[in-house]
């Protein structure tokens, strides 16, 4: 690179917010290995921003850092590329002196190459993904990804834009939402013949971009989208020239994200909601349509109005008013007809049954199910609820066994099986003011009386195996209390938790036949992993709990988790309000596969469960008070069936059978049972 400004030359001490020295420390350090850089460059850029005013000593640093940077494998340096991008789109910035304009530019330039290259090396997890695509976007000069600095955020699904013409600032409620097909046509290159010509729309001289268009699928986001793909590859291949209209680059920066962002499906959806941003918005206020990166970036020549016959964001009545996604809201794989499951041709795919109530006449909700298996007798199923009753069913044909067993003083909240080393199953019960009942899972007779405690209501209770040969019960609460404790005795063995947050799940994590981990989701969306077999609470001893960072790339807060059996080992299933699973590898902490995608139904996840099903894949089961729904995932083939469903789910469990599934639904009303054919 030319012209940088020397280390040595007396100009620094005139640059706001940053010297010779602060430089040098990030330039050796970005030479070191590992990522001790990130911190230098984060004290850096502290220097050379105040808020979203840019410095004018940033000019002068720049070309350092991105010199340094690019001789090494750029895929180490994405979070600089992206905050480079973010520098140079900023709201405020000075212009650049005439003697520091040479070494920036020709570092634009050094930092584009780098930028695309980095991207095409790494697997970026989505939201990273597209911030870095729209970065690399800023440093080739184009003006939408000026979208940069105020990053659109897929998650909310508002957005707020502005008329060019009257300057009108409107909220548009659901703008944002993950449509399965494209809700407008995609957008044509400008030409002779077309409303803006514009400059020569093939950018002069070398350029990064073949790479990308070469790795651009027209098949990345399904059915429909290919003419939106194959803008994005027109624009990569011609260099991103500064002349292309902004839904062009916002096509390409979408497809940039369905091909590279991880895992698949979450690089997908994002891309999906991106392209929502080349089509064309209704200004309420003076009536012109406008495309929406128009409203987006302020176009440098001026914006011009759409033709009025476009179909844009707010729909009219007779453009149906559902809103993009209308349609794939209401897919669905399966649905109940009566006691019937049908496919959507109509064909029979598995039966429902409706278990008996404890009480005639009465259908009373049910807040907790088990699976009791035990050696050489049939299998049952246990069930409680705001009654404080408790019911033991036999799951074929939904007769009851056992009960209405009286005796917890108040609403059932969760409900576990633990088989002891003597061939006994215990059924524990938790309740809504911390007690805990134990009965005998074979006959229902009551091994110990509900206790209180003042705990918090315990919303979670599983069984823990330990090498020395013991089976504990694991007991959960609301205010953050977890317990190690004598399953016969209730007396507490141990803590877990020691941060003391309010859970919200607990789940079981076998990692060998007499070791088990304690996974925990807490209410701020966290997940958790202990070792019951170390002392110190604090001491992870075998459990490695998702990595953090990862999961915070993937905007994954999560609600309930979940031990699932696949791939010949048990991993952690978690899933977040959105209906979206995560899988992970206990022994690493990182992700396994590409998880289940949210529900496009959006319906909000409420219930999880798995099933081990001799000689085939693992299932996780998925359900949906709000949307009355359930969800059959087979992470090994990657198979999905929605089930649709009349019932408000509360909790799930499911059992193997010879031709399929025995699934569980406890409900608002009380307990289906779907067999569902393999």
């Amino acid at each position: 690179m030319r012209a940088k400004l020397p280390l040595n030359s007396p100009r620094w001490r005139e640059l706001d917010g940053v010297t010779a020295e602060d430089v040098r420390q990030v330039v050796d350090a970005i030479g070191t290995p590992g990522d001790g850089w990130r911190k230098a460059w984060q004290g850096l850029t502290d220097s050379l921003m105040r808020e979203d005013v840019v410095l004018d000593g940033a000019y002068a640093a720049l070309p350092h850092v991105v010199a340094a940077a690019a001789e090494l494998p750029p895929e180490r340096f994405t979070d600089l590329w992206t905050d480079l991008g973010l520098m140079v789109t900023a709201a405020a910035r000075p212009p650049v002196p005439a003697d520091l304009r040479p070494g920036f530019d020709a570092a634009l330039r050094e930092a584009e190459r780098a930028a695309v290259r980095g991207f095409l090396a790494a697997g970026t997890p989505a939201a990273g993904c597209a911030e870095l695509a729209l970065a690399c976007v800023a440093l080739a000069g184009h003006h939408t990804a000026e979208v940069l600095w105020r990053f659109l955020d897929p998650e909310e699904p508002c957005l707020v834009l502005v008329c060019p013409d009257c300057e009108t600032d409107t909220e548009f409620p659901e703008f944002l939402v993950d449509p399965v097909r494209p809700p407008f046509e995609a957008p044509a290159r400008p030409g002779p013949d077309r409303e803006r010509p514009g400059p020569d729309l093939v950018r002069e001289g070398e350029h990064p971009w073949g790479e990308v268009a070469a790795v651009l699928r027209e098949d990345a986001l399904g059915e429909g989208w290919e003419p939106f793909l194959r803008a994005a590859g027109t624009v990569a291949a011609a260099g991103v020239p500064r002349g292309t209209p902004g839904p062009d680059v916002l096509c390409l920066v979408a497809a940039m994200v369905a091909v590279k962002g991880t895992p698949g499906w979450a690089g997908a959806r994002w891309a999906r909601t991106l392209m929502l941003l080349t089509g064309y918005v209704r200004c309420p206020d003076c009536e012109q349509t406008w495309t929406t990166a128009d409203c987006l970036a302020p176009h440098p020549d001026g914006a011009r109005p759409q033709n009025h016959g476009r179909q844009a964001w707010p729909p009219t009545e007779d453009e149906g008013g559902g809103g993009a996604g209308a349609e794939a809201a209401g897919r669905t794989g399966l649905r109940r007809d009566g006691d019937r499951l049908l496919a959507s041709d109509g064909t029979l795919r598995g039966r429902v049954e409706a278990f008996a109530s404890p009480e005639p006449g009465t259908r009373a909700g049910v807040k907790a199910l088990a699976v009791v298996v035990r050696p050489g007798l049939p299998t049952l199923v246990a069930g409680g609820g705001d009654s404080g009753v408790l019911c033991l069913w036999d799951p074929a044909d939904g007769r009851l066994r056992h009960g209405p067993l009286p005796g917890h003083p108040d609403p059932v909240r969760s409900l576990t099986v633990l088989p002891l080393p003597d061939g006994d199953v215990l059924l524990v019960s938790g309740g809504d003011a911390g007690t805990v009942g134990v009965r005998n899972a074979a006959t229902g007779q009551s091994v110990r009386e509900p206790v209180g405690n003042w705990l918090g209501a315990v919303i979670g209770m599983c069984a823990a195996s330990l090498p020395d040969g013991r089976t504990l019960l694991v007991t959960a609460t609301d205010r953050g209390a977890v317990r190690l404790r004598d399953p016969l005795t209730g007396d507490p063995l141990g803590r877990l938790n020691p941060r003391g947050r309010r859970i919200t799940s607990i789940a079981a994590v076998p990692i060998a036949a007499d070791h088990t981990l304690i996974a925990a989701a807490d209410a701020q969306g966290d997940v958790h992993l202990w070792d019951p077999t170390v002392d110190d609470p604090w001491d992870r001893g075998a459990a490695v709990p998702p990595d953090e960072r990862v999961r915070g790339d993937l905007r994954h807060r999560v609600t309930v988790v979940a031990a699932v059996p696949v791939h010949g080992r048990t991993l952690l299933a978690t899933g977040d309000r959105n209906g979206a699973v995560v899988l992970w590898d206990p022994a690493t902490g990182l992700p396994v596969g590409d998880g289940l995608p949210p529900d496009t139904g959006g319906s909000p996840l409420t219930a999880l469960t798995a099933l081990a099903l001799p000689g085939r894949p693992g299932l996780v089961l998925t359900g949906s008070g709000q949307g009355r729904s359930l969800r059959l995932w087979e992470p090994e083939t990657g198979t999905v069936r929605r089930i649709q469903l009349d019932v408000a789910v509360t909790c799930l469990a499911a059992a193997g059978s010879g031709t399929g599934v025995e699934v569980l639904v406890g409900h608002d009303r009380g307990v289906l049972g779907l067999s569902v054919t393999a």
